[in-house]
């Protein structure tokens, strides 16, 4: 537990004595052993306290001057409370102000960059795999949303949501496509796209990832997606799914084939770094290449960030690019985790969304996490005013 406590009377803070007894009586009523405890005063002002726990230690460094306090309570085990002990050494000091925050120290988390000065923090409870790649650093790991999936530290799909997040991806992409008997996916190391595609009635899937090893990890790994036999057929082609470990742009670029629904699921842009491999992928020149290798009436789709106010950058990058290159740009819409998709048509066609939905009855893939409904709310062409206004809404 580290925190600030401010406010405090500065001849509380300059009170070696008075420190000490603080520091233990909060300690010992938070349930923790205090085995040793050491007391330095400084010139002119300013004391630091040093509590030696069975549990492990706590400290006090005070700057008078400022009427701040600094709190470090460090404990191991389920006897000691260290949140309970700095609000109780908060309230005998009489702080106006307290600000803190707890950190998990000597076990495993991921923290996971959002946008600028925001993360969300995974706790890790075991560690399946872990294995830089010659692309990316990629962990498999259980954590509260079941077996996850991190690469670079970012989420890319978790046990309990990745259905929803690859239904929404796909199966709107799907609807909207006049066919989807051939379907291309680029990226989606885990598997479930291939799998959605075969179930929604394509006969041939290829399936272009560049990290092979990342894909094995995933299939070894993961309990959605590929099992290693599934993934051992499609290597083979032995069945509707084809494995092929490539560059997506390059086999794109040098196909002959043409397809009902290409998917490009690949991690978040990264506009900070522009050197990003994977940033090739998300430019306009690809997109242009990916729409000349579709069949008539067939559908782009790609992962295009967050439709959240706060980090939606990447999502207005590629709306630009998509209307650039496709007669009519779809957003598919997902709830978990702020999810957005795009989906790329050569040919306009009137309320996107009631023609999906009307096909959903058609699939012979029932989507466990969509209906008409969702459809009809989620899939939906913004008019070209509604697509320039500044508020993510546009999307």
């Amino acid at each position: 537990m580290l925190a600030e406590l401010r406010g405090v009377d500065p001849a509380l803070l300059d009170d070696a004595a008075g420190l000490v007894h603080a520091l233990r009586t909060s300690l010992l009523g938070a349930g923790a052993d205090v085995r040793q405890m050491a007391v330095e005063a400084f010139t002119p002002q300013g004391v630091t306290v040093v509590a030696l726990l069975a549990e492990s230690h706590a400290s006090l460094h005070t700057w008078p001057e400022h009427g701040t306090a600094l709190v470090d309570v460090f404990t191991c085990g389920d006897a000691a409370d260290p949140e309970l002990a700095v609000r109780t050494l908060a309230r005998t000091l009489g702080a106006t102000g307290l600000v803190s925050r707890v950190v998990s120290r000597g076990g495993t988390e991921v923290v996971e960059a959002l946008s600028a000065g925001v993360t969300r923090t995974w706790a890790v409870e075991g560690v399946r795999a872990r294995v830089r790649t010659a692309w990316q650093e990629v962990l498999i790991a259980d954590t509260a949303q079941g077996v996850t999936l991190f690469c670079d530290d970012e989420r890319q799909s978790a046990e309990h949501t990745q259905l929803t997040y690859h239904e929404a991806l796909f199966v709107p992409a799907a609807l909207l496509a006049d066919r989807r008997e051939r379907v291309l996916v680029v990226g989606s190391s885990e598997g479930v796209v291939s799998e959605l595609a075969v179930a929604c009635g394509a006969r041939t899937v290829d399936h272009v990832d560049l990290d092979e090893e990342c894909v094995r990890l995933c299939a070894e790994h993961l309990p959605y997606g590929y099992s290693p036999a599934e993934l051992a057929a499609a290597e083979r082609g032995s069945g509707p799914v084809r494995m092929h470990f490539a560059d997506g742009l390059a086999f794109v670029a040098e196909a002959t084939e043409q397809w009902d629904v290409i998917v490009v699921d690949l991690p978040d842009e990264r506009p900070d770094d522009p050197s990003a491999q994977l940033n090739r992928l998300y430019s306009e020149d690809f997109l242009t290449d990916c729409a000349g290798r579709l069949r008539p009436g067939g559908v782009v789709v790609a992962q295009a960030g967050s439709p959240a106010v706060w980090r939606d950058g990447t999502l207005r990058a590629a709306w630009a690019r998509f209307s650039s290159v496709f007669a009519q740009t779809v957003y598919a819409g997902c709830p978990e985790h702020e999810w957005a998709f795009l989906c790329g048509l050569m040919r306009p066609i009137v309320d996107p969304g009631g023609m999906a939905a009307r096909r959903l009855a058609e699939l012979p893939y029932t989507p466990a996490t969509l209906d008409a409904d969702d459809l009809r709310a989620r899939t939906v062409a913004p008019s070209p005013l509604r697509s320039h206004r500044s508020s993510s809404t546009a999307f």
